[in-house]
């Protein structure tokens, strides 16, 4: 496994990223990293470190346009309380993100875009800075909380067309961060947003200015959704002919809930680096010394099972279970994963697991990980899983359940 680095403030970690942006020669920076990580406090002080004033920067202009769920703030519903008919969401005309908007009259560039993921069409009324939507006759529509965050990523698109051509209006800016941009949206919408980002991230890496010199705009990416992350690093790092290489660097961040430390660690190779990251966060909460189980474990444990099963090119946890020595066992877990990771377990409202279940969660999680041997990273160390056993070598052991 790659080595970790550790970052003590969320300054020093921008330091770090702004380093590899730079001296680095990267055109991108993938990030993987778990809610509540503090992903999108980071993209607030990448921002703030880049338009403070300094030696280079005397009048502390701006360096980095962003999309984060402060973005989404930026658009808030008037629903007509009233009236009950006149819907629309109104823009925040006092921030930096929406200049030249009016100017540029983004309207068929967002179309554009839109025309892709959703089947509603809109209006920007821009001396009320306001936006109504329509639908086939239907006037003043209120969309879903999905369709509003696709339209704001629309928006956010059609202004980096702008950035890409040098518009004055969007000229200060170097980089570009991007954080999770796909809330409520669908896996298919997903796929969608995902492959277009890359196309449009490799123009970005290969951007030119007016006389033809590379003038890339520097990229930050994060996001902890699965299968936007891995689609998009698959894009990104697959060649393309005819299309430019984007230079780039991936990386698992993760934040200790005890010390507040961050680390960040290289998964060049692995783009499903996040999935034995999450193993080895249930290791952790499974240690009776300095962990807890809550019940929504059973469906994170059941998930990173398919994801295995998956794999091996199986379509379920049957395969999984098969690799254990016990036949008792094998039944014992299959019931107990099928009745306990189907209850609609908050991860906000959590609750602590029974003796009984912590009991038999730490079982099947010890059985699973000396039967397949992750070789988990280095979070927080924790004492072995109880229950160890002699593991065979993965390549035995996956011949002799393929072919049983």
């Amino acid at each position: 496994m790659s080595a970790m680095s550790n970052f003590q403030s969320l300054s020093k970690l921008v330091t770090r990223l702004r380093d590899d942006l730079k001296g680095g020669n990267q055109d991108l920076i993938l990030l993987y990293a778990f809610n509540r990580t503090g992903k999108t406090r980071l993209s607030m002080e990448f921002k703030d470190a880049g338009k403070r004033k300094s030696r280079r920067n005397p009048q502390g202009i701006a360096d980095t346009l962003y999309f984060n769920a402060f973005t989404e703030d930026l658009f808030t519903w008037d629903n007509d309380l009233e009236g009950d008919i006149a819907r629309h969401i109104r823009l925040n005309s006092d921030s930096i993100f929406f200049n030249g908007l009016k100017d540029l009259a983004l309207d068929e560039a967002i179309a554009g875009y839109l025309d892709r993921y959703a089947d509603f069409d809109f209006d920007i009324d821009y001396r009320e800075w306001k936006v109504s939507f329509r639908k086939n006759n239907a006037e003043n529509i209120k969309i879903s909380r999905g369709e509003q965050n696709i339209f704001i990523w629309c928006l956010f698109l059609a202004i980096c067309e702008r950035l890409l051509d040098g518009h004055v209006s969007y000229q200060p800016f170097k980089y570009l961060y991007i954080d999770d941009p796909i809330s409520s949206l669908d896996d298919n919408n997903a796929i969608a947003v995902a492959c277009d980002l890359a196309a449009l991230l490799r123009r970005v890496a290969s951007r030119t200015n007016a006389t033809g010199a590379s003038a890339p705009i520097k990229v930050v990416f994060s996001s902890h959704h699965a299968l936007f992350f891995n689609v998009l690093c698959n894009e990104i790092g697959r060649p393309k002919e005819g299309e430019p290489k984007v230079t780039h660097k991936r990386y698992f961040l993760h934040r200790s809930n005890e010390t507040g430390v961050y680390t960040l660690r290289a998964t060049e190779d692995t783009p499903y680096f996040h999935h034995v990251a999450t193993l080895a966060e249930l290791r952790r909460a499974a240690d009776p010394k300095i962990g807890k189980l809550y019940t929504f474990h059973f469906n994170a444990l059941r998930s990173i099972m398919e994801k295995t099963a998956s794999f091996f090119g199986h379509t379920d946890i049957s395969f999984c279970l098969k690799a254990l020595n016990n036949e008792k066992d094998r039944a014992l877990y299959n019931r107990a994963l099928n009745l306990l990771s189907h209850g609609k377990y908050a991860i906000h409202e959590p609750t602590e697991m029974g003796s009984d279940n912590r009991d038999l969660f730490r079982r099947i999680l010890s059985d699973f990980l000396s039967t397949f041997q992750f070789a988990l990273p280095e979070l927080p160390q924790s004492p072995r899983a109880t229950r160890a056993a002699p593991a065979p070598a993965i390549a035995s052991l996956v011949e002799s359940v393929v072919t049983s």
